[in-house]
Protein backbone atom coordinates (compact mmCIF):
# COMPACT_ATOMS: atom_id res chain seq x y z
CA UNK A 1 0.00 0.00 0.00
CA UNK A 2 1.11 3.43 -0.90
CA UNK A 3 2.57 5.77 1.76
CA UNK A 4 -0.73 8.22 1.36
CA UNK A 5 -2.83 5.36 1.64
CA UNK A 6 -4.77 7.43 4.83
CA UNK A 7 -5.12 10.30 2.86
CA UNK A 8 -6.39 8.55 -0.03
CA UNK A 9 -8.97 6.13 2.63
CA UNK A 10 -10.46 9.32 4.18
CA UNK A 11 -11.14 11.23 0.77
CA UNK A 12 -12.38 7.80 -1.10
CA UNK A 13 -9.74 7.19 -3.18
CA UNK A 14 -8.75 3.68 -1.46
CA UNK A 15 -12.44 1.78 -0.93
CA UNK A 16 -12.64 -0.66 1.91
CA UNK A 17 -15.86 -2.84 3.16
CA UNK A 18 -14.18 -2.69 6.64
CA UNK A 19 -14.25 -0.53 9.50
CA UNK A 20 -11.20 -0.08 11.84
CA UNK A 21 -12.09 -0.54 15.32
CA UNK A 22 -9.99 -0.92 18.77
CA UNK A 23 -11.20 -3.79 21.24
CA UNK A 24 -10.26 -4.01 24.85
CA UNK A 25 -11.28 -6.83 27.09
CA UNK A 26 -10.01 -8.41 30.38
CA UNK A 27 -8.79 -11.90 30.33
CA UNK A 28 -7.22 -14.82 32.41
CA UNK A 29 -4.15 -16.17 30.49
CA UNK A 30 -3.66 -19.54 32.03
CA UNK A 31 -0.19 -20.13 30.99
CA UNK A 32 2.76 -18.21 28.86
CA UNK A 33 2.21 -17.81 25.44
CA UNK A 34 5.35 -17.56 23.11
CA UNK A 35 3.17 -16.49 20.55
CA UNK A 36 2.06 -13.02 21.83
CA UNK A 37 4.86 -13.18 24.62
CA UNK A 38 2.24 -13.60 27.03
CA UNK A 39 2.59 -13.60 30.64
CA UNK A 40 0.26 -15.80 32.81
CA UNK A 41 -1.94 -13.83 34.90
CA UNK A 42 -4.81 -11.11 34.27
CA UNK A 43 -4.42 -8.69 31.65
CA UNK A 44 -6.54 -6.41 29.71
CA UNK A 45 -6.08 -7.27 25.90
CA UNK A 46 -6.24 -4.65 23.34
CA UNK A 47 -6.33 -5.25 19.71
CA UNK A 48 -7.08 -3.28 16.67
CA UNK A 49 -9.31 -4.80 13.90
CA UNK A 50 -10.45 -4.09 10.46
CA UNK A 51 -13.74 -5.83 10.22
CA UNK A 52 -16.88 -5.62 8.33
CA UNK A 53 -19.14 -4.36 11.36
CA UNK A 54 -18.87 -4.49 15.09
CA UNK A 55 -20.30 -7.61 15.69
CA UNK A 56 -17.42 -9.62 13.40
CA UNK A 57 -15.06 -7.62 15.24
CA UNK A 58 -15.77 -9.27 18.47
CA UNK A 59 -16.13 -12.46 16.82
CA UNK A 60 -12.40 -11.84 15.35
CA UNK A 61 -11.29 -11.03 18.80
CA UNK A 62 -13.19 -14.41 20.56
CA UNK A 63 -11.39 -16.19 17.67
CA UNK A 64 -7.79 -14.71 18.13
CA UNK A 65 -8.41 -15.59 22.25
CA UNK A 66 -10.08 -19.39 21.71
CA UNK A 67 -6.27 -19.22 19.24
CA UNK A 68 -4.19 -18.21 21.93
CA UNK A 69 -5.63 -19.74 25.23
CA UNK A 70 -7.13 -16.77 26.48
CA UNK A 71 -10.27 -16.73 28.36
CA UNK A 72 -12.62 -13.57 27.96
CA UNK A 73 -13.50 -12.52 31.76
CA UNK A 74 -15.66 -9.31 31.21
CA UNK A 75 -17.58 -7.41 28.30
CA UNK A 76 -15.59 -6.60 25.17
CA UNK A 77 -15.24 -3.11 24.49
CA UNK A 78 -15.46 -1.60 20.77
CA UNK A 79 -14.49 1.73 19.53
CA UNK A 80 -14.38 2.72 16.32
CA UNK A 81 -10.48 4.17 15.74
CA UNK A 82 -8.33 5.47 13.39
CA UNK A 83 -6.34 3.36 11.63
CA UNK A 84 -2.32 2.70 11.63
CA UNK A 85 -2.26 0.10 9.33
CA UNK A 86 -3.64 0.12 5.85
CA UNK A 87 -6.93 -2.11 4.86
CA UNK A 88 -6.40 -5.14 2.77
CA UNK A 89 -8.77 -7.10 1.06
CA UNK A 90 -9.74 -9.41 4.06
CA UNK A 91 -10.96 -8.66 7.42
CA UNK A 92 -7.90 -8.95 10.08
CA UNK A 93 -6.56 -7.60 13.37
CA UNK A 94 -3.22 -6.76 14.62
CA UNK A 95 -1.52 -4.37 17.07
CA UNK A 96 -2.09 -6.97 20.12
CA UNK A 97 -1.67 -5.48 23.59
CA UNK A 98 -1.58 -6.79 26.80
CA UNK A 99 -1.92 -4.55 30.58
CA UNK A 100 -1.18 -6.59 33.19
CA UNK A 101 -3.49 -6.37 36.87
CA UNK A 102 -3.56 -8.06 39.71
CA UNK A 103 -6.57 -9.33 41.19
Amino acid sequence: MEKNWKLKLRFGKIKTPFIHYTLIAPVLISGYNEIYSAEPGNAFVGIKVWAENMDKAAELFKCLAEDAEFKIIGNIEIYETNPIEPPKDISFSYGINFSYYEN
